[in-house]
């Protein structure tokens, strides 16, 4: 007889617990997952063993047993430990962090593997290394060969062939017997990057992992990386929990990007999940990107990761050119379109050439919001308490977080006046614009509103690639790897709508995103062209892009960060409190906050912020307020242990009127949810 501690797969902060069982099976293992009988009515559920032992440490009042061992599906000690890991970290619960590792979907009930179908697969053309390459490829080869740890930050500007030497690390990788991660941020880059990989190493060899397969598609591609079929995944940030046992190389590209940070429960950070994963295993981790984040430019600085610099385009083609226009100017001299007359003058000498546009606007929709010019009011979501954006083809408002929809009034609500207008625009607009002024051109949107169906973001970007679209407008998903020839411009229409969001990263992510959507220009042979449209102009963040100058808007940006301790040199923790009444929100996230004073020294009080509303107030039928708490390293163990205990509070309140929850996310990439 054995004994196994398991967690219940029970979606309840009340039995987040490991409850012990006995065992006859003599293939129980941790990572196993079993069926057990749960609570007073003894239903069978389904559990996860986290400890096997021969014996009881003390008797079990009530002892009950498993009543079978899946001989399919289980987790290896590794993951088990990830999610332990993870139940500290992100203050999750058990189960939240096994679903991690669990297949979506089931066994085909026919027996048939059902494959993802991969269109444009591309020939698999090796260019040879240029010298950058070649001696980055050499710094990393040992550490590959020799199965060590090791965290590499590969810091090239945008066409300087970081694809290429990825590519190069999975063969050498795959050459050993080992196996390899590739975590790319946007289910758009997706389909271009396993078409490069199928091309090299044959499509036997590589799985994809992610929310865009239906769910049978992922089970059978689990299943044959489970299997050992395949050997390199490609996925979004879920694929770094692929069911590898041997991995020998992780690769994020983009690493910057917000995407690889979990909006739902677990919270998980995938680097940090990455890092975590190469560590158990003596794996190499190379993390990419043209603009990387704060936090891993401080890692170099502290000897943590190592930098490795590719400073040249592979092709020797220069940088793109980049002009700045002051749209500030282009009003005085009475230019009131979306458009500044270098713009459009730029647009029309390139597609002239017959080269290709990019436009690039981070707001999707017709207008950003619906107010009155009588009274102010501003039309917005009833369960978010967020502005609606207009978007023209429906002839509606829409709420972008939950989805709500409404008609647009003929008078103002609030004031019966005839003064309703549109403000702000979106890509929609762009769109419109682009038609009225270039009507025998073909121009196609990219964004959230035309990629609806499954295939159509291949389709426009392949409609593209092929030159059949000449201008292509769209929010950040053409903003990121995407590698076409043929593009002599990129407008990027508003760069001012990131910085204005009331964030402690939005510089930097202004810097970034303005960084890759100019990277797009000039990837073939000849040199292409940025236009950045800006009401301010002389910000750091724009002018350290415009002049590629990545140190200069570091060092700036680092000096603001330890000032106030942010991070790197803090975790910012987000708890929200949710309540069905607003009173008993507020009330609750205050004795929170009581708390969590209470326990700091003089400095520590000062950082923690709020309690305050949330920017969505309501959602659904819960009110929140938010609390923010900068824990330094120092701090980080026993904060992670009050919020389970708070959690554990919140959970055990019975009654329906009292009914409250406590979320915690650390270091959320965005602050207005």
């Amino acid at each position: 007889m054995k004994y196994v501690d398991v967690a219940i797969d029970n979606n309840s902060e009340k039995t987040d617990n490991l409850f012990t069982y006995g065992c006859g099976f003599d293939d129980v293992s941790v990572g196993s997952r079993v069926f057990a009988p749960f609570a007073r009515g003894d239903r069978i559920r389904a559990a996860y063993v986290f400890s096997v032992k021969d014996e009881l440490d003390e008797p079990v009042k009530g002892l009950k047993y498993i009543k079978e061992v899946d001989s399919e599906l289980s987790l290896d000690a590794h993951a088990i430990e990830i999610c332990l890991w993870m139940r500290r970290r992100y203050c999750c619960r058990y189960i939240e962090a096994v679903k991690c590792f669990v297949p979506a979907g089931s066994a085909s009930k026919r027996g048939r593997e059902r494959k993802p179908a991969f269109a444009d697969i591309p020939e698999d053309v090796r260019h040879g290394l240029t010298e950058e390459q070649a001696a980055a490829a050499a710094r990393i080869a040992p550490w590959i060969d020799e199965s060590r740890f090791r965290i590499f930050l590969v810091h090239g500007v945008t066409g300087s062939g970081k694809t290429e030497l990825y590519m190069q690390a999975v063969e050498k990788t795959v050459a050993s017997g080992r196996c390899a991660i590739v975590l790319v941020p946007e289910i758009s880059l997706t389909p271009q990057t396993i078409g490069r990989f199928i091309a090299r190493f044959g499509q036997g060899k590589v799985a994809a992992l992610h929310s865009k397969l239906s769910y049978g598609e992922r089970y059978d591609e689990w299943m044959r990386v489970d299997r050992g079929e395949a050997r390199v995944v490609i996925g979004a940030r879920s694929a770094v929990f692929a069911p590898f046992r041997d991995i020998g190389l992780i690769i994020v590209d983009e690493e910057h990007e917000g995407a690889y940070k979990s909006d739902g429960s677990p919270k998980y950070d995938a680097i940090e999940v990455a890092i975590k994963r190469a560590r158990q295993c003596g794996a190499v981790v190379m993390l990419g990107s043209a603009t990387p984040s704060l936090t891993s430019t401080y890692r170099v600085e502290r000897k943590l990761y190592e930098r490795i610099s590719l400073t040249k385009r592979y092709n020797e083609t220069p940088l793109p050119s980049v002009s700045i226009v002051d749209m500030r100017e282009e009003m005085k001299n009475g230019n009131k379109t979306i458009f500044s007359l270098e713009m459009y003058n730029a647009m029309d000498e390139e597609l002239r050439r017959g080269r290709q546009v990019i436009l690039f606007l981070n707001r999707r929709g017709y207008s950003a919001f619906v107010s009155c010019r009588g009274c102010g009011y501003v039309m917005k979501c009833g369960d978010c308490g967020i502005s609606l954006t207009y978007h023209k083809a429906e002839d509606e408002a829409q709420c972008h977080i939950c989805g709500a929809r409404r008609s647009v009034p003929d008078v103002c609500p609030e004031c019966g006046g005839r003064y309703l207008k549109l403000f702000g625009i979106g890509t929609e607009k762009v769109e419109e614009t682009v038609n009225a002024l270039f009507p025998d051109v073909a121009a196609e949107r990219m964004d959230l509103d035309t990629i609806k169906k499954k295939g159509d973001l291949e389709r426009i970007i392949g409609r593209f690639r092929r030159g059949k679209t000449k201008i292509l407008i769209g929010t950040q998903l053409v903003a990121k790897g995407l590698d076409f020839s043929n593009v002599g411009l990129v407008g990027i229409v508003a760069a001012d709508i990131t910085l204005n969001i009331p964030d402690f990263k939005s510089a930097e992510r202004a810097y970034q995103l303005i960084t890759q959507a100019a990277g797009r220009a000039g990837r073939g042979d000849e040199a292409g062209h940025v236009i950045i449209q800006s009401y301010k102009p002389d910000h750091y963040a724009i002018t350290a892009a415009a002049n590629n100058d990545y140190a200069g808007f570091y060092r700036a940006e680092l000096l603001m960060r330890k000032a106030m301790d942010y991070p790197p040199f803090s975790d910012l923790a987000q708890i929200t409190v949710c309540a069905e009444d607003a009173g008993r929100a507020r009330a609750e996230a205050d004795a929170l906050a009581g708390l969590l004073r209470g326990r700091a020294d003089t400095a520590g009080r000062q950082r923690i912020l709020g309690p305050g509303e949330a920017p969505i107030f309501r959602q659904g039928d819960m009110f929140r307020y938010q609390i923010y708490v900068k824990v330094l390293p120092s701090e980080r163990e026993g904060f992670e242990g009050f919020m389970r205990e708070s959690k554990l509070a919140a959970a055990g309140v019975k009654a329906k009127k009292d009914r409250y929850s406590v979320i915690v996310d650390i270091n959320p990439y965005s602050f207005m949810t």
